[in-house]
């Protein structure tokens, strides 16, 4: 069985799709029907743009989802159609891939959402007030406990749970930076702070989850063709309603992508082709569980490379 990922934020960089975009019209067309939903030509910016303004939350999020449908159009025309996969996921943001890919969400909602979503996790906490850090070495249970010891009376929780060491924690500044040096105390490898504008995942999230249940309100869901991985629920959802629900709690809400893998795994899953930018989220998987077989798939010559797997 096999299952599509699809990446979050921190994978964008500069020409991402280009190739995918030159060589299938179909890949194309993904690229000017985002420029079209969003009435800015954000192609040229992911292609021949400044990083800095690529990385801004606005941008990056339908930048990424725009890279991942182009590779799922691009696999498409060689023959390999989404409902050949048993389930989709997506990591943060590319959860909303996912639906698009299973088409839950048409290309230009997808767009649309994840441009307001984006501005809304920006808008939600001044910058300088929330932070992230990764605490690697760590399992997900003592995250949590030290993070709420590192809370006091802000904000502070377990934002990812990416792999069995690797857990990302999110809320006020100060908040944070004690959850840190706690890590540090209790032996992580690492714990390092994380260049990111707003602190995701966590309850300070509150006034983007509010904006997103309205643009959601407005937008029409489809029975995906194959379920969609939940991140705050790890586990399959077909219901449009559902979807719709954890759409929004997932803003303030913990991406389980450990238990995610996990629970794909358990179903029969044994390969993950991770498709848009990066390969982190083969790491993770990698790392949750050894094995299942792991390809990214970002350029015509890794799905040129599937016809000689299969």
């Amino acid at each position: 069985m096999r299952a599509l990922v699809f990446p979050g934020q921190g994978a964008q960089a500069i020409g991402m799709g280009k190739e995918l975009a030159d060589a299938y019209p179909a890949a194309q067309a993904v690229f000017d029907e985002v420029d079209e939903a969003l009435g800015e030509k954000l192609s040229a910016l992911i292609w021949e743009g400044d990083k800095d303004t690529l990385t801004l939350t606005a941008n990056a999020q339908p930048a990424l989802m725009a890279t991942s449908l182009a590779a799922v159009r691009a696999l498409e025309a060689e023959g390999h159609s989404v409902d050949q996969a048993s389930f989709v996921a997506g990591h943060s943001l590319g959860e909303y891939s996912a639906l698009a890919a299973a088409g839950a969400l048409s290309v230009s909602d997808t767009a649309r959402l994840l441009r307001v979503r984006g501005q809304a996790m920006q808008d939600a906490v001044p910058v300088g007030v929330g932070a992230m850090a990764a605490l690697l070495g760590l399992d997900y249970a003592t995250v949590a406990e030290l993070a709420a010891e590192a809370a006091g009376d802000e904000v502070c929780q377990a934002a990812n749970d990416n792999d069995p060491g690797q857990v990302v924690v999110s809320g006020h500044t100060a908040a944070v930076e004690r959850a840190v040096a706690l890590a540090k105390e209790k032996g992580a490898k690492r714990a390092v702070m994380l260049p990111v504008s707003a602190p995701f995942h966590c309850e300070l999230m509150a006034p983007a989850a509010e904006r997103m249940k309205e643009a959601l309100a407005d937008v029409e869901i489809k029975a995906p063709v194959v379920p969609v991985v939940a991140n705050v629920r790890a586990e399959g959802v077909s219901v449009p309603d559902e979807i719709r629900t954890l759409l929004v709690e997932q803003i303030t809400g913990s991406v389980r992508w450990r238990e995610s893998v996990a629970w794909m795994h358990a179903q029969g899953v044994s390969e993950a082709w991770e498709v848009g930018a990066g390969k982190a989220l083969s790491g993770m998987i990698k790392r949750v569980e050894r094995s299942i077989a792991c390809t990214a798939i970002s350029t015509p010559d890794n799905i040129a490379a599937l016809a000689s797997e299969e």
